[in-house]
């Protein structure tokens, strides 16, 4: 998509001066006013954590953000913002090579969980704010948290990280669930124990007795000393519709603000019978332990 006539201005060089005086010490969030700022004005931030917040109150004119610093600009990487509710007076477009931007956060309840962007090694890491017009600004406020984490598998598709929430709900395919399990953030194997629904969030938590814990890459889920069953709480959005159901699934997926997303759940019986066809015929993609 082309750039708003907002940000044209970005490509005439007129650019705000940094506000400097809305960093944190820490300088890994922003918080700052747009009645401070001049009309048709891009003002600049730069936040080099790898997690903080923005919060832009009254927005007006429009801001760029660069994130990880200038070092991470040779890795691929992937973004994730959070909205806090409501996200009000702004959209936020993450930019691509060449220029053109691309939609992730709009007025309005927004995506549960958030979304997230993948950067190839050669796009810079930029997030463009721009205000929406309103004849009443007093009240509204855009405010998000984000990640920033290396992409450590940048040959896969996007499903394979869980990116957005456009397929969430979408049952995964045989090939699909074979590379959620070598690539998600956690593995565990266990049984629904209830779900509950949070029409405000636009998100289902599922509590899960997790009998296993097959892989994780952050601590989500701590299994007792004498390594007996543990509840864990896994999110989805609440369009998916899911309810609770007897047997035993492999729940896959990924980490967004410490908590667990799912990706993947197929029974595990399905799961070992196709994870067995695809060892026999040496097709799978990374070795899993299912005893």
């Amino acid at each position: 998509m082309q750039p708003p006539a907002l940000l044209c201005a970005l490509c005439c060089g007129l650019l705000a001066a940094a506000a400097g005086a809305g960093y944190s010490k820490d300088r890994c969030s922003w918080k700052g006013s747009g009645l401070t700022q001049e009309p048709g004005s891009v003002g600049q931030l730069a936040l080099a954590c790898t997690e903080g917040g923005i919060e832009w109150l009254y927005p007006a004119g429009a801001l760029r953000l660069t994130l990880g610093g200038p070092d991470s600009d040779a890795r691929p990487r992937i973004a994730c913002l959070r909205p806090a509710r409501p996200f009000a007076g702004a959209q936020v477009f993450a930019e691509r090579a060449g220029g053109s931007l691309e939609l992730l956060l709009a007025e309005g309840p927004g995506p549960a969980g958030g979304r997230c962007v993948r950067w190839g090694p050669r796009e810079g890491r930029a997030l463009f704010l721009q205000a929406t017009p309103h004849r009443d600004i007093s009240r509204r406020v855009a405010s998000f948290r984000f990640e920033l984490r290396e992409d450590g598998h940048p040959e896969l598709p996007p499903q394979a990280h869980g990116l957005g929430t456009d397929v969430a709900c979408r049952p995964c395919s045989d090939a699909e669930f074979l590379l959620a399990s070598c690539t998600s953030d956690f593995v565990i194997r266990g049984t629904i124990h209830g779900v509950a629904h949070n029409t405000e969030l636009q998100e289902s938590v599922i509590t899960v007795t997790a009998a296993r814990v097959l892989r994780q890459t952050l601590p989500l889920f701590q299994v007792g000393a004498s390594g007996g069953q543990v509840q864990a709480s896994i999110r989805t959005p609440l369009r998916c519709g899911v309810r609770p159901g007897p047997g035993t699934f492999l729940f896959m997926g990924w980490s967004l603000f410490g908590e667990a997303w799912l990706g993947c759940a197929p029974r595990f019986q399905e799961f070992s019978r196709v994870y067995a066809a695809a060892h026999a015929n040496h097709l799978h993609p990374c070795e899993v332990t299912l005893d």
